[in-house]
């Protein structure tokens, strides 16, 4: 074999393996097991049968990535502890603040309304009024952001002892029903539990006036370098561009509340 033929010869192997190094260099770095937490809230994602949007697209992620991904189920609040300290890499549907930009980065794949589920007997029309009349107490979930009239409601009550917490949409429903608080913020994944129980005959749903507000991948900062997170973000967009995203949502919403969940 002539000295020339050896060198094309391994010009071309080194220019193989630095295409597959720049390809390879485009998706996410899997040299360690990541982490990824749920929590339980309606169609989000529902502990005890292990299924719901969000766990559907954890499973798409840890496919497509390739990675190892620990998926486990903890209470919202203690999710933002950990990613704030990097104890954590991920969460899902997460709402960005000004705060929680700080610790953590965000990759969108959809957007919902909230709204204010309020007695009947509490007569009130509108997040002013539920304000206005002292004796009412809202019920929420500890460490959830919701548009920012909701918040601004909240920050209000709160300041004015008037807000009941808890982890999940489960104690919330049944000091609801009885009439330990009178109200609570709720989104379209929670209209099918709401819808049948009794607690809907008791309660009339409110428009907050807030847009539809964006949520996403959440990534810790301190775990997950600018550059991986990125690539994460390429990740999730590459699946609301070929349609998966609307899938999920299509497997528990009509088509057209999917639609304008995910195209926003």
């Amino acid at each position: 074999m002539s000295r020339g033929f050896c060198l094309l010869l391994i010009l071309l192997l080194l220019g193989t393996t630095a295409t597959a190094g720049a390809a390879n260099s485009d998706r996410p770095d899997c040299s360690r097991r990541l982490t990824l937490a749920l929590h339980d809230h309606g169609l989000l994602y529902s502990a005890e049968t292990d299924s719901g949007i969000d766990r559907e697209f954890a499973d798409q992620l840890i496919a497509r990535s390739g990675c190892q991904i620990a998926v486990n189920v903890m209470p919202r609040a203690r999710i933002w502890q950990l990613i704030e300290s990097g104890a954590l890499d991920f969460s899902l549907s997460g709402i960005a603040t000004e705060e929680r930009k700080r610790f953590a980065g965000f990759a969108w794949y959809f957007a919902n309304k909230y709204y204010l589920l309020a007695r009947r007997d509490a007569g009130v029309a509108s997040l002013a009024d539920f304000t206005r009349k002292r004796k009412l107490k809202l019920g929420a979930i500890r460490s959830f952001r919701y548009g920012k009239n909701a918040n601004d409601m909240l920050r209000q009550l709160d300041a004015e002892q008037r807000v009941e917490y808890a982890d999940r949409l489960q104690p919330l429903y049944q000091i609801l029903a009885r009439n330990r608080v009178q109200g609570m913020i709720i989104e379209p994944f929670d209209y099918p539990q709401i819808e049948t129980t009794p607690i809907r005959a008791i309660t009339t749903i409110i428009d907050t006036g807030d847009p539809p507000v964006a949520h996403g991948l959440i990534m810790s900062h301190k775990s997950l370098p600018a550059a991986e997170q990125q690539k994460w973000r390429a990740l999730v967009n590459e699946m609301r561009a070929d349609g998966t995203v609307r899938r999920i949502f299509s497997n528990y919403f009509s088509a057209e509340l999917a639609h304008s969940m995910v195209e926003f």
